[in-house]
């Protein structure tokens, strides 16, 4: 993370200096001043630059926060909730459907009084999927029994990052902040911001952490019981300590942010009121919005208008007498929701200041509401003028014709209803008859025979060409190798990722056979649901008028880590044992969300979240072994595969469809290139994974009804290469082959080496 810096500074008493960067810049920024002790973080976007700043800064020595990467959201919440309860400072940054994976463990953390301070980088709530800034995610946080600070900009985040910590902490409050900003509006564009120049400062006004005077799991001495199990009267009386500390809260913050505009100039009162003394319309928005607005107002102003607007830096506790007094004398307010309250009429800040008003006494102000910029649409003053507009109208006329209603959605044009453009495939292009699978019925073992490859081609492809991939990208030709081997009709799930983002753009789609998307936690889990619903429904005969000649194979695509999220559910199934195919393609990172660690990425391998630097070289820990993991399940068959072996890879898929039709799921991993975040050129994308399965480190294997089998042994073929050769190749390893790294290599090599040799040792012995 470069920040450049000049010596221009505003008002106050403590040495400043001017930045030009981004709300997660300054996030991550602010982090490292205040040196947080720990972490905890899942890359999703937004939100997920924050982590990725702070691990640079990291690599460099610039702080001494210990970032825990961890298997999905849920999983980061418990660090962060665990590391708070020994007693440290604790941050987070998330967003949409990240944070609603955590969200569980919100009022856990909230209940029990722990501080921490988090980021919720706003964005749209799937589905359908959708990555751009809204507030659905937001809205989910209101009733967590979190603190809540509002950011319009990037100086705005940096300022409540550095004042929530000192909130969280204060002795009337202790309770976790949630600090929010707009995804993309504010996360990605670059503002000028004025930060402490010195951390001394930091730490003089947020205070040296001190736990001492209050309850930590990690004092000998005073052993707690932390989150007991309480009946009533207690648990009311809990709720009502929480509600008192949240009350407090907005107390608390008014004289937090009263002491930082005397050290740095600039003030963040409850409410930003912009040119409300006479006004007599306005606008209620928060965040983003809120600035533009402004210039609305003052262009307003210029035609006699008396116009005003009001943004909240504080949502919970809400804020709702000075809104109140705020609106005492407006005719009319238009409250645009950057998200809905599906059935309520209006959105989460429409209803709240519908109830602030009618318990304040003010009965004379118009309510307007409206719901706008979902899915990151844009917010112009056209916007704005027309919701000052809606007021002006109701002032005018005393009355409010549309109480409530979206703006900026279109009506739909059955002219431009999505049409089919591919035919579904036919059956008997898909039944080629040249693969067979069959049992033999002396040894039990199957025998498997495939064609050469080049009589397959004729074979349609399973995804139609024209997909968004990165050029050299090799999920496709990786998927569309195992399909030739998959013989009829299909139903196809995709988990969130690279393979599900590039093939389907709304009205768009790449997929020829029926396809379904869920998030990466819970693909396995929904899959498992269509297949026992087609047995069932078969069972019943209600599938015969659709003329099916065999049964489907199901199918799930993941990658891009989505076996770290996901693993929990795959497990689940491969215990429920499913009549399913789960295929991980492997390309060692979270890449759909900018190429961050997973637990497929190995040792020593550069990332944006396991950077290379005087003080890190790289991915900390070892690789997961998912193929190995699955096998533990039991399940009849696991498989390894890849396109430098594309014959192996046909008997593989055939041996997969079988007992996915006949006995149980199936879990198969294939190694696929990503020039883009392996930092390799395109062109040896092919001699990267010949590589990568001739060094030992990608062994090609199948485990079938628990009996283990290498079907390619580079040793035997006189091929195995030195893991080091394999890693000089790509900009992500490179540095691995040089002096200074050596540990880490022979530490890999090392690991690598023992894995093959126990495989070894599994093909050696059935039993194994």
């Amino acid at each position: 993370m470069a920040i450049e810096i000049n010596k221009e500074v505003s008002q106050g008493t403590v040495e400043q200096r001017m930045v030009y960067e981004s709300g997660n810049e300054m996030a991550a920024y602010a982090a490292h001043q205040i040196n947080y002790h720990v972490m905890g973080y899942f890359p999703i976007s937004p939100s997920t630059e924050v982590a990725q700043f702070l691990d640079l800064m990291k690599a460099n020595g610039q702080h001494d926060i210990k970032l825990i990467p961890a298997d999905g959201e849920h999983g980061s919440a418990g660090i962060c909730y665990g590391a708070s309860a020994a007693g440290g400072r604790v941050f987070n940054a998330t967003s949409s459907n990240g944070y609603l994976y955590m969200l569980e463990q919100m009022p856990v953390q909230s209940g029990t009084r722990f501080p921490m301070v988090m980021n919720l980088v706003c964005r749209s709530v799937s589905g359908p999927l959708d990555i751009h800034g809204d507030h659905s995610d937001l809205y989910y946080a209101l009733n967590t029994g979190w603190p809540i600070l509002m950011c319009r900009d990037p100086q705005a985040v940096y300022d409540m990052n550095i004042m929530a910590i000192k909130l969280a902490e204060d002795p009337e409050v202790r309770l976790p902040v949630l600090v929010a900003s707009d995804g993309y509006f504010t996360s990605h564009q670059k503002r000028r911001v004025q930060t402490f120049a010195h951390r001394a400062d930091v730490h003089a006004f947020v205070g040296e952490h001190s736990p001492e005077g209050f309850k930590h799991v990690l004092d000998r001495n005073n052993p707690i019981t932390v989150g007991p199990y309480m009946n009533e009267p207690d648990y009311i009386n809990n709720c009502f300590q929480q509600s008192q500390a949240m009350y407090r809260a907005g107390k608390v913050f008014d004289r937090i942010r009263e002491e930082y505009a005397v050290l740095t100039g600039r003030d963040y009162p409850i409410l930003d009121l912009y040119r409300m003394e006479d006004a007599e319309v306005a606008v209620f928005l928060m965040n983003s919005a809120s600035e533009i607005i402004k210039d609305v107002v003052d262009q307003l102003r210029a035609r006699g208008i008396k116009a005003g607007s009001i943004a909240p830096n504080m949502i919970r506790p809400f804020p709702a007498q000075e809104i109140a007094e705020a609106l005492r004398g407006v005719k009319a307010v238009t409250i645009g929701d950057r998200a809905d309250s599906y059935g309520a009429h209006g959105g989460n800040m429409t209803n709240e200041i519908k109830a602030a008003l009618f318990t304040q006494g003010v009965k004379d102000t118009l309510v307007i509401s409206r719901i706008f910029g979902l899915g990151g649409k844009d917010f112009y003053a056209e916007d704005g003028h027309h919701l000052f507009e809606l007021a002006i109208e109701a002032a005018a006329s005393g009355k409010v014709d549309v109480p409530f209603d979206y703006w900026g959605h279109t009506p739909g044009d059955p002219d431009k209803a999505p049409k089919r453009v591919l035919e579904p495939l036919a059956y008997e292009d898909l039944k080629t008859g040249l693969i067979t699978v069959d049992r033999d019925e002396a040894t039990g073992k199957l025998k498997v025979k495939v064609p050469p490859i080049r009589q397959l081609t004729k074979k349609p492809k399973r995804l139609a060409p024209g997909h968004g991939a990165c050029p050299g990208c090799g999920i496709f030709s990786g998927l569309e190798l195992f399909f030739k081997g998959i013989e009829g009709d299909i139903v196809a799930l995709y988990q969130t990722g690279c393979a599900m983002v590039v093939t389907t753009g709304f009205p768009y789609s790449s997929h020829k056979a029926t396809y379904i998307h869920n998030l990466f936690q819970n693909g396995a889990a929904t899959l498992s649901g269509v297949v026992e619903m087609f047995w069932e429904r078969k069972r019943r005969g209600e599938l015969d008028q659709y003329g099916l000649k065999d049964d489907f194979t199901f199918v799930m695509i993941t990658g891009d880590g989505g076996m770290d999220i996901g693993m929990g559910p795959a497990i689940g199934s491969a215990l429920r044992n499913h009549k399913m195919i789960i295929l991980e393609y492997d390309n060692e990172g979270y890449m759909n969300t900018g190429a961050q660690l997973s637990y497929s990425t190995p040792l020593g391998h550069r990332t944006s979240t396991s950077n290379v630097g005087k003080h890190q070289g790289g991915k900390l820990f070892h690789h997961k072994d998912t193929a190995q993991i699955m096998a533990a399940t039991n399940i009849p068959y696991v498989f390894t595969g890849s396109e430098s072996l594309p014959q192996d890879l046909l008997r593989k898929a055939a041996k997969a469809q079988y007992y996915a039709q006949n006995v149980g799921l199936v879990y198969g991993k294939i190694l696929i290139t990503c020039p883009l975040n392996w930092l390799s050129e395109e062109k040896i994308g092919q001699t990267l994974i010949d590589e990568a399965v001739n060094s030992c480190f990608f062994p090609l294997y199948d485990v079938e009804e628990g009996v283990t089998t290498i079907t390619y042994n580079p040793e035997e073929k006189g091929k195995r290469i030195p893991l080091g050769d394999w890693l000089k190749n790509m900009g992500k390893t490179k540095h691995m082959t040089r002096p200074e790294y050596a540990p880490a290599l022979k530490s890999f090599e090392d690991e690598v080496e023992r894995r093959w040799q126990r495989l070894k040792a599994k093909h050696e012995n059935e039993y194994l």
